[in-house]
């Protein structure tokens, strides 16, 4: 599994918020790039950038921010936040992002779902952003009625094998993953996805590696970093632990 440290930026700094409260924020560092620069030396094989200012206007607006992020690093950025229509998915792409995160549109036009996928199959993940059991939107500010395993199938059903998982209820908390939530969200993907939430100590990440789900690809992880509850390094050091796997020799 992949680590990937996160980096939201809301007014131009590096925030953490808890439950997806945008009163709730806390700054950890005034410059994004600063903080994506430090994770990156400590052994970050990928980031997690998502544009909050995007997600609450709708369209993104820290690209400014991404494009110093991927000028100046050399390891793959995925971004997301804000990105409801072609012309910003692809604004994103040549800001140097990776793979772009969907989150709204995916839900509420499936024209642009299907367009964005054909041109970039590859590119693209669909956050699945859970709150009380449901789908949230509108940068978490909205609650639907969806239910997680329903969105999940038609997602797959339209084409989407890549998906980000966040229980906003755990978000910013410290207080580890639902282990079982994990592993229901691990039997309904057909593709992969990456968890997001939660995380507050190295025995949470071993907890996650313990389930063995082939398809949890990457593990999310934000606030956890900024308080310095373990390092980069350490954490990878975790998701890179391979099953241990014992033979049994019988000598005839």
């Amino acid at each position: 599994m992949i680590l990937y440290p996160a980096i939201d930026i809301l007014g131009g700094n590096a925030v953490r918020l808890e439950k997806g409260d945008f009163a709730a924020k806390k700054v950890y560092d005034q410059d994004p790039l600063s903080a994506a620069r430090e994770w990156v030396s400590d052994g970050a094989r990928w980031l997690h950038v998502v544009d909050l200012d995007g997600a609450k206007e709708g369209h993104p607006v820290n690209l400014e921010h991404l494009q110093r992020i991927t000028n100046e690093l050399d390891v793959p950025v995925q971004y997301g936040g804000g990105l409801r229509s072609l012309p910003a998915v692809r604004d994103a792409l040549r800001a140097g992002a990776t793979r772009v995160i969907l989150g709204t549109a995916a839900f509420t036009d499936v024209e642009f779902l299907d367009e964005v996928l054909r041109a970039w199959p590859e590119r693209v993940l669909v956050s699945v952003d859970v709150r009380g059991g449901n789908i949230t939107t509108a940068g978490w500010q909205e609650t639907t009625q969806m239910t997680t395993e329903s969105v999940i199938r038609r997602l797959q059903e339209r084409g989407v094998r890549n998906l980000v998982y966040t229980n906003v209820d755990r978000d910013g908390m410290l207080e580890g993953p639902d282990l079982d939530e994990v592993r229901q969200v691990a039997q309904t993907v057909r593709g992969r996805f990456l968890y997001s939430a939660g995380i507050g100590r190295l025995a949470d990440l071993e907890a996650l590696v313990a389930l063995r789900q082939v398809n949890l690809a990457g593990v999310i992880v934000g606030k956890a970093l900024y308080e310095r509850r373990f390092t980069v390094a350490e954490a990878q050091a975790v998701l890179d632990d391979p099953p241990v796997r014992v033979e049994i020799v019988i000598d005839r």
